[in-house]
């Protein structure tokens, strides 16, 4: 875990692999919860019986956007800004799912600083995130991500 004081400091390892993230468990629970939030009831992520009769896997799976919102919790293992006074998410650029996420897997988050960019305050950082997915060769998703971080 890269582990830096400001803004201006992680700047300095844009164009490198920030690290890997630690293990997070995306269990039904989680997925029912995203499905409330979202008013998403379809049945391959909440229907657990019909999944194990007609799903491949026979499992329920996470929704792409379930796995997407859950970067900034991965990323919280992969690096760290200690002192700054907020952050916001400024977008997102090119996202794909490419495979799903069955219930009771666990998924990761490997991340690239490809660019920092001062701004008013602070820095505008756009990530490459890979969310891995434990024993799988293919990942759930790629995407880049933008997030603003100020002094």
């Amino acid at each position: 875990m890269i582990e830096v004081d400001t803004p201006a400091e992680l700047a300095a390892h844009a164009g490198q692999e920030l690290g890997v993230g630690d293990w997070l468990l995306v269990d039904q629970e989680r997925i029912n919860g995203f499905a409330d939030a979202t008013g998403d009831h379809q049945w391959i992520h909440v229907d657990v019986e019909r999944a194990a009769r007609e799903a491949p896997g026979g499992k329920t799976i996470a929704h792409g956007y379930l796995t997407l919102s859950l970067l900034p919790l991965l990323s919280q293992t992969v690096f760290k800004i200690r002192r700054r006074s907020r952050g916001i998410n400024y977008g997102t650029d090119k996202v794909r799912f490419i495979s799903p996420v069955p219930s009771g897997s666990r998924i990761r988050a490997r991340q690239t600083l490809l660019s920092a960019t001062p701004v008013d305050g602070g820095y505008r950082f756009v990530y490459e995130a890979t969310v891995e997915i434990e024993k799988q060769e293919r990942p759930a998703l790629i995407a880049q991500t933008i997030s603003i971080a100020y002094a």
